[in-house]
C-alpha cells in the first residue's frame, strides 16, 4: 500500500487536526466524522498510547480521502515507527537534521518545528516541506507577517496556541496553514462519545476556513 500526501486535499483545507493521547477506540468515529466535516489532515502524535497501530489504521481505512500523519517524530527511531506505519507526512516540534534529511530522501513530506527566523529558515533549507511554527502561543500573526516580510517563499504552518476565534487571522498573515490540538478535539465531548456534537465543532471550522479561502480568491 502506498497512499501518499495529497497537497489538493491539504490546500483545500489547510488546517492540521493534532490529536494526542486519544484512546484508540475513538479514532474511527473521529475520523469518520473529521471527513464527513470536509477537514482532510489528521496528525497522530508518537508520544500517545498505540499511536503506530492507530496510523496504520487510519491510513488503511481512510488515506485515499484524508491525510493521515505523524506528529511529535523527534527520533529517527520515532521516523521509523512512524514510516513503517506508512504515516503519509511527518511532523516534528523541533529542528531534527537528520529526521528532516531522512524524510526528503524517503520522498515524505515533513514539517518540522521552529522558533526563530534561524531556525525556521534552516529547516527549510535542509528540504522541509512546510515549516510548523511552533509554539506559536505568544508569538501571534504578526510574527507570521513580519517573518515572510523577507522570507515569503517560505511555508509556514504555525501551531499552538492557535483556535476557532484567531485561526484565520494566521491565514490572513501568510501562513500555508495551521495546527490545531485541543480546541480542534475538545476532551470532555470525545470522552462522552458525543459525534454529534464533535461533528459540529468540526464542522464550525471547515466552513469558516472555506469562507475564508473564497473571500481571499
Amino acid at each position: 500500500m502506498n497512499k501518499t500526501f495529497s497537497n489538493d486535499l491539504f490546500d483545500k483545507m489547510p488546517i492540521v487536526g493534532i490529536l494526542r493521547n486519544v484512546p484508540s477506540q475513538f479514532m474511527t468515529a473521529i475520523a469518520e466524522n473529521y471527513l464527513q466535516s470536509g477537514l482532510t489532515c489528521l496528525e497522530i502524535t508518537m508520544n500517545s498510547p498505540n499511536a503506530a497501530e492507530d496510523i496504520a489504521k487510519l491510513v488503511n481505512l481512510f488515506g485515499d480521502d484524508l491525510n493521515i500523519g505523524a506528529g511529535t517524530v523527534c527520533t529517527l527511531n520515532d521516523l521509523e515507527k512512524a514510516l513503517k506505519a506508512n504515516a503519509q507526512f511527518i511532523v516534528t516540534p523541533i529542528v531534527n537534521d537528520d529526521v528532516i534529511k531522512a524524510c526528503v530522501d524517503a520522498g515524505v513530506p515533513v514539517i518540522p518545528g521552529a522558533y526563530t527566523p534561524t531556525e525556521i529558515y534552516k529547516a527549510w533549507s535542509l528540504g522541509a516541506t512546510m515549516v510548523k511554527v511552533f509554539p506559536a502561543t505568544k508569538l501571534g500573526a504578526g510574527y507570521i507577517k513580519e517573518v515572510l516580510g523577507p522570507l515569503g517563499h517560505l511555508k509556514l504552518v504555525p501551531t499552538g496556541g492557535i483556535d476557532f476565534g484567531n485561526f484565520t487571522e494566521y491565514l490572513d498573515a501568510g501562513a500555508k496553514g495551521v495546527g490545531l490540538g485541543s480546541h480542534l478535539f475538545p476532551k470532555n465531548i470525545i470522552e462522552n462519545k458525543d459525534w454529534k456534537t464533535l461533528s459540529e465543532v468540526f464542522s464550525s471550522f471547515a466552513v469558516k476556513c472555506t469562507a475564508h479561502l473564497n473571500d481571499g480568491r
